[in-house]
């Protein structure tokens, strides 16, 4: 307890701590969005439980991994080389990797995962046969463990990439825990009311299918030693769901219109 005390007694651990706060939300809304899609096309008394459980997991692997410090850092120790140059970029930056650790083949084949369901959710939205709909949420289209078990791939590629991110921005253990703990209890909040919202509104979908496809490539690219800035990405999803609100609010102003006309 006495250490703890010490801790907070700094101001630079509260700063870090709200930091890493904001990160941990803002690389939670990833699995959100995943966990979100997947829990709406199952029966509709099925999905607040699915949530719960993908999130409780979520909870539970983060916790886990910040017991096992040293074993996750560990992860990033290369594995094997393929011994070959990659190119470098046009001011002279190092190219790809191409010696991978643990920690890049999980974020490969979790990227590769996001592309294979987010193209696979696309086909079935522009598929013209009604049984294969991803919006025809009254037909549920994934049983409930097959749900469970994709929520529960993506919460390991998530949650390894979260904790990586907080031993790499806080010292202490007892910080890293809060703001994974108040980050998985924002998640556990957002859930519903994003849920709600993106079955109420079938266009926000496929939006989010295209942040998933974003996703998924970022976690290749990483994988692979291209390291894009994550404020790039976040920007990008801010600037698409704002012009995508900017759609939603003109339809309901046409409807409105439409309708006193008639």
């Amino acid at each position: 307890m006495d250490s703890i005390i010490n801790v907070f007694s700094e101001p630079a651990a509260w700063a870090s701590l709200a930091t890493l706060v904001v990160m941990e939300v803002v690389l939670g809304i990833d699995n959100l969005i995943f966990i979100s899609i997947l829990s709406n096309k199952l029966p509709e008394h099925q999905r607040q439980k699915a949530r719960k459980i993908g999130i409780t997991l979520a909870l539970v692997m983060r916790l886990a991994l910040l017991s096992t410090i040293a074993w996750l850092v560990g992860l990033t120790n290369p594995v094997f080389d393929l011994g070959i140059q990659g190119a470098p970029g046009p001011h002279g930056e190092p190219g790809f990797e191409t010696s991978f650790s643990w920690r890049d083949l999980i974020l490969i084949a979790g990227g590769l995962f996001l592309l294979w369901k987010a193209t696979t959710e696309i086909h079935h939205n522009m598929d013209p046969h009604p049984n294969s709909d991803v919006f025809d949420t009254a037909k549920p289209v994934l049983g409930f463990g097959a749900a469970i078990v994709q929520i529960l791939m993506l919460d390991i590629v998530f949650s390894i990439d979260s904790i990586l991110t907080a031993v790499g921005m806080a010292d202490h253990l007892v910080i890293m825990v809060i703001a994974v703990v108040a980050a998985v209890l924002v998640m556990l909040l957002a859930a519903e009311p994003l849920a709600n919202f993106i079955n109420r509104n079938p266009t926000i979908v496929m939006l989010a299918l295209g942040f998933l496809l974003l996703i998924g490539v970022v976690l290749v690219a990483d994988g692979f030693g291209v390291h894009v800035p994550k404020g790039y990405i976040y920007t990008a999803m801010a600037f698409s769901a704002a012009v995508e609100g900017l759609n939603m609010a003109a339809r309901r102003r046409r409807d409105r219109a439409a309708k006193q006309g008639g």
